[in-house]
């Protein structure tokens, strides 16, 4: 199983073909194909390769599945004997990402999405009156 480990937004994240992630907010559009090019390190079944600290002409491609909020994260604050409280609450902004292809030194594709997408044929009854 290839995977890869990148670096975006100031986080570190291990992806390989077909995850979906979801990092800080990117603005590009939703259904637009981004690069992450700090890889770190590339690991196919046979080699493993470390950067020192990136890796030279590899880069990962994701394609951006949708922008949206993260959970909300309560900020609650007291003064203790004063009857003093404060509730606040953020979300921050988020986009997720599928990973289509993972491209390792000197940009050698490694791994890809499988094309193939199953379908579902719609079948409708009719009922006898």
């Amino acid at each position: 199983m290839t995977f890869a480990v990148i670096n975006t937004g100031g986080k570190q994240y291990k992806v390989s073909t077909n995850d979906k992630l979801r990092i800080e907010k990117l603005s590009d559009q939703v259904g637009k194909a981004v690069e992450f090019n700090q890889v770190l390190l590339i690991n196919d079944n046979q080699n493993m390769e470390l950067g020192s600290p990136l890796i030279d002409g590899a880069k990962v491609e994701a394609k951006i599945v949708k922008q949206t909020k993260n959970k909300t994260i309560l900020i609650f604050k007291k003064r203790r004997r004063h009857n003093s409280r404060r509730k606040n609450g953020h979300r921050q902004k988020v986009s997720v990402v599928q990973i289509t292809k993972i491209f390792g030194k000197g940009g050698k594709l490694l791994s890809e999405v499988n094309k193939t997408e199953n379908k579902k044929v719609k079948t409708t009854i009719k009922k006898k009156t």
